[in-house]
């Protein structure tokens, strides 16, 4: 059975790069009928993050990507949160050791016997195990170092997506593997948990390339067998520059609260580095598990187009009714300056054909409560032969009509001005082109003119309208 996992490290947020790793591996589990794990990876306490385990979590479920097993989903014997599993890695690099994959190293964190930085030289390598032994039960401060055996030929596998890999062992280094406070580095933990939890494909970044081989030998000398490796592209800013969690670039929660929707969130990030064979662009996560598969993936960075995810969420968006969008657009609302003034479901229903982004709806509504002294010149309009003469002599002859509508509905509203057109041989363009500006001070609105009145209410329409007619 096909097993992936995703081991984030809680670190922070959750950045655009680790949450497309997290999806693809969850992407390949699902559509090879496998298992997706969870495992957190938080041996380095030094960049340990507070509340970082909770923003994973909630991340992952806001994004629609359920696991099997995990932290809280406790399927195997075993811990899912590495700082739990140190007697774990100590006991196999107690193995590894008495294998002659490793050894004890009492240089200090990299130094040479010689002071230098460079590539370690070995020294400890050459110590006799009852040297060893002694420095041991005298308490001395160690790390325990891969070996690599040999610094000829090259180490050599197959990655599903760039192909063959080859890295020459003379520019692998003997890595720490157990550092002096008894925490394993991600070198041996991943490798170690990798195989305890029977992991088959192993998907994470291009960045690891070149260190699976390192891995491999690991692997080699317990004599476990390989997993397969997906390795995945980068996501760049731009042509030079890559996608960033250290300058924070692209987390996925700002995006959620600047209004995009999660699931148009996903929906892009499954399209950077990967597409279908159609290249359909709006997929749903369930044709995503059905269509996702390795030779879509791309050995080329993809850019990160925030305009390009503004455009497919805006698809997101208009495909809601107008109950989905008000629920979602709730918040939003509630932060422009119209909060609970104007009925929130019937604004919905005249905004999702102009909505990209939710955060776009206080610049769209703002003005409903900002009527100021406008620009009285916003009544001219020569196609419908309208001027600001004429647009008093409009607003006054329609104004005892609108005050006679009782049920102050878009239906009555639009009524009683098309019989005050006709009476008064108005086009019923002008009539509406003046109500428009008199009610809202504006050109553009997100609807029409008997739209906007029901959404002020009659009172307020009314004095708006009369307030114009003075002005005029």
């Amino acid at each position: 059975m096909v097993r992936t996992r995703f081991a984030p490290s809680p670190t922070g947020f959750m950045h655009i790069g680790n949450l497309r790793t997290a999806l693809y591996a969850y992407l390949y589990a699902r559509s090879n009928g496998g298992k997706f794990i969870i495992r957190i990876e938080d041996t380095d306490q030094e960049r340990y993050v507070e509340g970082a385990v909770e923003v994973i979590f909630n991340t992952l479920r806001q994004a629609g990507i359920d696991y099997d097993e995990g932290p809280d989903k406790q399927e195997g014997n075993y811990s899912y949160t590495q700082s739990e599993r140190k007697p774990i890695y100590a006991e196999y690099a107690k193995l590894l050791v008495s294998l002659g994959g490793a050894y004890h190293c009492f240089c200090g964190k990299r130094n040479n016997t010689d002071g230098s930085m460079n590539k370690y030289d070995k020294h400890c390598l050459s110590l006799s195990k009852e040297e060893v032994a002694a420095r041991l039960a005298a308490g001395e401060s160690y790390v325990i170092r891969q070996n690599i055996l040999s610094e000829e030929g090259v180490s050599e596998y197959e990655d599903m997506v760039y192909g063959s890999i080859k890295v020459p062992y003379k520019d692998m280094e003997d890595a720490i593997l157990i550092k002096s406070d008894g925490m394993p580095t991600y070198n041996f933990a991943n490798v170690v948990d990798d195989h305890l939890m029977d992991i088959t494909h192993v998907i994470r970044g291009n960045e690891y390339l070149s260190s699976t081989p390192q891995y491999n030998l690991l692997y080699d000398s317990f004599g476990w067998q390989r997993p397969r490796y997906i390795h995945l592209p980068p996501i760049m800013k731009d042509k030079e520059r890559k996608l960033s969690k250290r300058y924070g670039d692209a987390n996925f929660d700002d995006f959620v609260k600047k209004g995009y929707l999660p699931e148009a969130v996903v929906n892009y990030i499954a399209l950077l580095g990967w597409s279908p064979k159609d290249n359909t662009e709006k997929l749903t996560m369930e044709q995503l598990k059905t269509l996702f598969n390795v030779e879509g993936i791309s050995c080329s960075p993809s850019i990160f187009d925030e305009p390009k995810l503004r455009w497919l969420n805006s698809e997101y968006i208009h495909s809601l009714t107008p109950q989905e969008f008000c629920d979602r657009a709730t918040p939003f609302f509630d932060k422009s300056k119209i909060a609970g003034k104007v009925d929130y479901l019937f604004l919905s229903s005249l905004l999702i054909p102009r909505v990209e982004v939710f955060s776009d709806i206080p610049v769209l509504v703002d003005f409903l409560a900002e009527y100021t002294d406008y620009d009285l010149e916003l009544f001219a309009h020569e196609k419908n032969k309208i001027t600001k003469e004429l647009a008093k002599v409009v607003l006054q002859s329609i104004l005892p009509a609108l005050e006679g509508v009782s049920e102050w509905s878009n239906e009555n509203l639009f009524a009683a001005l098309t019989v005050e057109a006709e009476k008064r041989a108005y086009k019923k363009a002008q009539v509406l082109w003046c109500v428009r500006i008199a009610v809202t001070g504006r050109v553009n609105t997100p609807g029409g003119a008997t739209e906007m009145a029901v959404l002020l209410g009659k009172e307020e329409s009314l004095s708006r309208i009369k307030s114009s007619i003075q002005r005029l």
